[in-house]
């Protein structure tokens, strides 16, 4: 196998290895880049993807960091679908806010928070790879932009919301297919690729280059490293297959169905008409049908071979939309 100028995935990182102190600069270089200002992290703060466990998250891992204007930044990284995953940026950015800000303080307290996500799976619509969203209050009738009255050192001045509320970003991994020129498509590069040029002088990939390395690991590091790049192809597979099985499936009883109800009602309304308007009808009900049942079954296969994978019900969940009841009865 070549190793040669390899190196390690980013969700492994963010799990195992950007978390030390002496790796902040790795992160801080991702944030630099897509704020546009220097980033310097001084502490990780509590957050579920920081603890270390047996059974660590598969199919999504976080960090969240303070930096040193104090503001909170989270970056999560996403690997598999996961609905409703716009409710799920907004409810982690609340959690952030009030988790750090103690009852009986001021609201100058309030912290603002910068939203990364990294997410490798198809969120919708889109032909970016990279969106920004941040709050502007926009005049109806007047088209301008408030701004607001706030306290600084003892004096009285002028700020935007956009200054205090949360910032989002969504990269969106899988639709990055450009040569990287820039410093945020060199990101983008080793985000999906794990390619960083020898040349680089983007912020955190230099530092990338020598952290990140894979042959800088430990054997046991290595083998659990290959370990996790083999569970995800195998998931990948997995939901891969499900869906071109759940596809032929539905297609062909969506045929034997329409075959069969379109005959029925032809006979019955006459075999000139019949023949016609029920193969038709009965052909596009069963093809729709078929198509339902296909899905959900493939839903179901996915459940059953993510489930014998040991992943857990909230994990499957996660992943297939099958309630908890569905996915124990598989």
């Amino acid at each position: 196998m070549e190793v040669e100028n390899k190196y390690i995935r980013f969700d492994w990182a963010v799990k195992r290895m950007l978390r030390d102190k002496a790796n902040f600069a790795v992160l801080e270089g991702l944030v630099t880049v897509l704020l546009g200002e220097k980033i310097v992290i001084t502490e990780l703060l509590e957050s579920e993807g920081n603890q270390e466990t047996s059974e660590a998250k598969f199919n999504r891992v976080d960090i969240k960091a303070k930096n040193s204007k104090g503001e909170i930044i989270i970056v999560e990284v996403q690997l598999s679908r996961q609905l409703y995953y716009l409710q799920r940026m907004l409810y982690g950015v609340s959690k952030a806010i009030t988790e750090h800000i103690q009852i009986g303080n001021m609201y100058d307290h309030v912290k603002k928070v910068y939203s990364i996500n990294i997410i490798y799976f198809d969120l919708g619509k889109g032909s970016d790879y990279l969106y920004h969203g941040k709050t502007i209050f926009t005049g109806v009738h007047t088209g301008d932009n408030l701004e607001v009255n706030t306290k600084e050192a003892n004096e009285i001045k002028m700020t935007a919301p956009e200054n205090v509320f949360p910032e989002y970003y969504i990269i969106r991994v899988n639709e990055f297919n450009q040569v990287a020129k820039t410093p945020i498509e060199e990101w983008l590069d080793y985000l999906k690729n794990n390619r960083i040029k020898d040349d680089t002088s983007t912020p955190g990939l230099q530092e990338a280059r020598e952290k990140l390395l894979y042959m800088t690991m430990s054997d046991a590091d290595r083998r659990a490293y290959d370990a996790h790049m083999d569970d995800i192809m195998v998931q990948n597979d997995v939901l891969s297959t499900a869906k071109l099985e759940g596809l032929a499936e539905g297609r062909a009883e969506g045929r034997a169905e329409g075959r069969a109800e379109g005959r029925a009602e032809g006979r019955a309304e006459g075999r000139a008409e019949g023949r016609a308007e029920g193969r038709a009808e009965g052909r596009a009900e069963g093809r729709a049908e078929g198509r339902a049942e296909g899905r959900a079954e493939g839903i179901k296969l996915t459940a059953r071979n993510l489930k014998a994978m040991g992943l857990s019900v909230g994990e499957i969940k996660e992943a297939t939309g099958l309630s908890e009841d569905e996915i124990n009865g598989l």
